[in-house]
């Protein structure tokens, strides 16, 4: 089943899928890929003895604050170390 939805997108995201010729599919693999990273991280909660219920994950959002932005610019560091082959250096 297929359905047709309408979105707001911030506008490098839409020039980004103007460019491909089937925007939906690439869109769908995204979401996918995002609902897949999430069940396996519950799996892995489990399989650690963490008892995960759909209520517990509905308390517990919105119970952390939001990244600074200091602290997106230092994982973004820590995280182009890594890709880089390198151990990142603390700060």
């Amino acid at each position: 089943m297929t359905r047709r939805i309408t979105v707001s997108l911030p506008d490098d995201v839409a020039e980004y899928l103007d460019k491909h010729p089937n925007s939906s599919a690439v869109v769908a693999d995204a979401v996918r890929a995002r609902m897949e990273r999430g069940a396996a991280v519950a799996a892995a909660l489990r399989a650690a003895g963490f008892n995960i219920t759909d209520e517990g994950i509905a308390a517990a959002r919105g119970k952390l604050p939001k990244f600074t932005e200091a602290q997106r610019a230092e994982a973004q560091r820590f995280q182009e170390a890594l890709e880089a082959g390198r151990r990142p250096e603390p700060r």
